[in-house]
Formats: structure tokens, C-alpha cells, sequence
């Protein structure tokens, strides 16, 4: 009996999730129409509901895919504050295809404004020098052993900086400068549940007038098998 009370329950959410609530999303992420339509299903019509679970769609994809070889792709260039900053970043994904799609094109320019206003230093929390990393490490290690905290708590609390210096530092883990509720690696991963293929980026150059020196960044990748 409560079987069929609950399929009955199903069948009504699906119908009361109109045309336009499924556009309104689909505008909102640039989802497919029926991905869109089952996320509003699962939220029971509620957007934000439902734009939550298209990003944890996305990211579960990126995952499956992370370990396709990345061959294909496109430079971007952006120019910033009347020529007084400049970005060159390299984004790459799987096909040539998927690399003249406008979404694709929208997001490398994304990225490289990103980079021009944020000016990252390095790619990936996995590209911090062991140099750089200590360093950090060892400043905040120093002012929290001034509190008098026992070693122990010292180390959580050095932790929990080293979060959010990577936030500072590695491209992928800062809030993305248009939606500060998603970082740059939860913007690509949408990306990647959108066009069904693997996306990185590679690398790119931050150039300032008047600055002694540019950031540069690169991503080397150790070789992967090719999974389907």
C-alpha cells in the first residue's frame, strides 16, 4: 500500500515541476534540459535545491573522468585594467569538438579573467613547492606556538591555515570570482558533467606592468590509463 502511495507521490513531483522551472535552471548552469528536469524532480521543485544537486552531479562525473588524457584544448588570452594586466592560460580537454563548443570557450575566458583579478600562484594544492609549503607552515606554526597552545592543538591550528592558503594560492581552490559559492575546480567540474569529457588546466602567466616579475604556473600530470 505505501508503495503505490509513494509512486503516486513521485508521479505528482515529477508533473508539478513546470517548462519555465526547467528553463530557469537550465539558464541558471547551463545544464541539459532533462538533467535540469530530474534535479528539480529530486529537490521537489526547490532551485537552489537543485542547482546543489547538479554540482554534486558534476563533480561525481569529473571524478569517473579525471583520469582521461587531455589532449585537445585552447589558449586564452585576457587583457585587464586598460592594458596594465595580462593573463595567458591553457585549458585543455579531450576532443577538438568539445574545444570549439562555445561553453567550452567561456570558460577558459572565465579562467584567465580569474587569474587576471585573483592572481594565483600555482595550479593545483599538488603543485605547492615543498619550499613554499614549509615556509607558510612554519609562520603559522610559529604565531600559534606564541598563544601557548600544547603542540597538538598547534598543529590543528596549522592545519586549518594551510586550508586556506591554498585557498589563496592554488587557481582550483579559490571561490570563482563570479559565483563566490563554487571554486574554480567545482566551475570546471560542472563543465565536465555539461560536455562529457575530461577537463585540466595546464597552465598560464600573469603579467602586471611595473611588476619585476610575472607568475607563471604549470601542471605536470604523471601519465594515466585511459578509462571509459
Amino acid at each position: 500500500m505505501s508503495t503505490t502511495s509513494d509512486s503516486k507521490s513521485g508521479d505528482n513531483n515529477r508533473s508539478n515541476i513546470s517548462a519555465s522551472q526547467v528553463k530557469d535552471l537550465r539558464e541558471k548552469t547551463g545544464a541539459p534540459m532533462m538533467d535540469c528536469k530530474q534535479a528539480l524532480t529530486e529537490a521537489k521543485g526547490d532551485m537552489e535545491q537543485a542547482v546543489v544537486v547538479l554540482r554534486k552531479r558534476g563533480l561525481s562525473v569529473a571524478a569517473k573522468k579525471s583520469a582521461r588524457v587531455t589532449s585537445e584544448g585552447a589558449v586564452e588570452s585576457y587583457i585587464h585594467a586598460g592594458g596594465k594586466i595580462g593573463v595567458l592560460v591553457e585549458v585543455n580537454c579531450e576532443s577538438d569538438f568539445v574545444a570549439r563548443t562555445q561553453d567550452f570557450k567561456e570558460l577558459v575566458h572565465d579562467i584567465a579573467m580569474h587569474i587576471a583579478a585573483t592572481n594565483p600562484t600555482f595550479v593545483r594544492k599538488e603543485d605547492v613547492t615543498k619550499q613554499a609549503f614549509e615556509r607558510e607552515a612554519d609562520i603559522y606554526r610559529s604565531q600559534a606556538a606564541k598563544t601557548g597552545k600544547p603542540p597538538q592543538v598547534v598543529e590543528k591550528i596549522v592545519e586549518g591555515k594551510m586550508g586556506k592558503f591554498y585557498e589563496d594560492v592554488c587557481l582550483l581552490e579559490q571561490p570563482f570570482i563570479k559565483d563566490q559559492t563554487i571554486s574554480i575546480a567545482q566551475l570546471i567540474a560542472i563543465k565536465i558533467g555539461k560536455l562529457g569529457e575530461n577537463i585540466a588546466v595546464r597552465r598560464f602567466a600573469r603579467f602586471k606592468v611595473g611588476d619585476d616579475a610575472e607568475t607563471v604556473a604549470t601542471t605536470r600530470l604523471e601519465p594515466k590509463t585511459e578509462e571509459a
